[in-house]
């Protein structure tokens, strides 16, 4: 099965631990690992038990494919940026001609800034379906992520109407308490690497800090979950 190429290598866990000294340490963090089947099995199982959906996969070429297949024709789609959505193919994919409106290249093609802001205000965190990743999954179930901004923490916490994540096994963690040291100490120092690059800014920060503990008791299928038997992301 082939999936579009990831067109921006130079951001991975790979490219950045040999391009940035500040990161090299982190080459072959237990961080960067799949997880073994017991522990996935046991993420899997407590999540579900939280009331979200869940679907393991063995490849990212199949974590692609569960993608697509999620996302009905027609709906709006908007992602945070993601190094594992590139990595399996799907920002590439969603450049081209898709079955779904593509919130996010419209919010790139406004070059006003604060129109462009408004924009991923309010059309990017209501859309259909929003896509992302997470820093990690316990293993009691849980889905912790941070960012800078904010857009990222509130269109997976309340605004869109569904949210997907996708995850390699290298993010799950025994608890919460270990969630926020791979945020920490993994995931920010390789985020700090990757807007090196990306923006020409010396780090970024987490402004923002969210764990989910259970799915919306009010729409218990918002929130689904692809754990993919790779290591992908960071």
């Amino acid at each position: 099965m082939s999936i579009p190429q990831n067109t921006n290598l130079k951001e991975t866990h790979a490219e950045l631990t040999k391009s940035d000294e500040k990161v090299q340490s982190l080459a072959s963090s237990h961080y960067s690992k799949p997880a073994s089947a017991e522990r996935i099995n046991a993420a899997k199982a407590a999540l579900e038990a939280n009331g979200f959906k869940v679907y393991v996969v063995n490849t990212r070429a199949d974590a692609f494919e569960a993608v697509k297949n999620l996302i009905p024709a027609g709906k709006s789609i908007n992602n945070a940026h993601s190094t594992t959505l590139e990595e399996i193919g799907f920002i590439t994919y969603i450049k081209g001609e898709t079955p779904w409106k593509n919130v996010h290249g419209d919010i790139l093609a406004e070059k006003d800034p604060v129109k462009q802001a408004e924009l991923r205000r309010i059309a990017g965190s209501t859309v259909d379906y929003y896509l992302t990743s997470v820093a990690s999954i316990t293993e009691t179930g849980h889905l912790a992520h941070g960012d800078l901004s904010g857009s990222k923490v509130g269109g997976v916490a309340f605004g869109s109407a569904n949210v997907i994540v996708v995850a390699g096994s290298n993010k799950i963690v025994k608890d919460e308490l270990e969630a926020w040291k791979r945020q920490e100490e993994y995931a920010l120092p390789l985020e700090s690497a990757r807007v090196r690059i990306a923006y020409g800014l010396p780090a970024s920060a987490i402004t923002h800090y969210e764990v989910i503990r259970k799915a919306n008791p009010f729409n218990a299928n918002r929130i689904q979950v692809i754990i993919v038997n790779e290591a992908l992301g960071y």
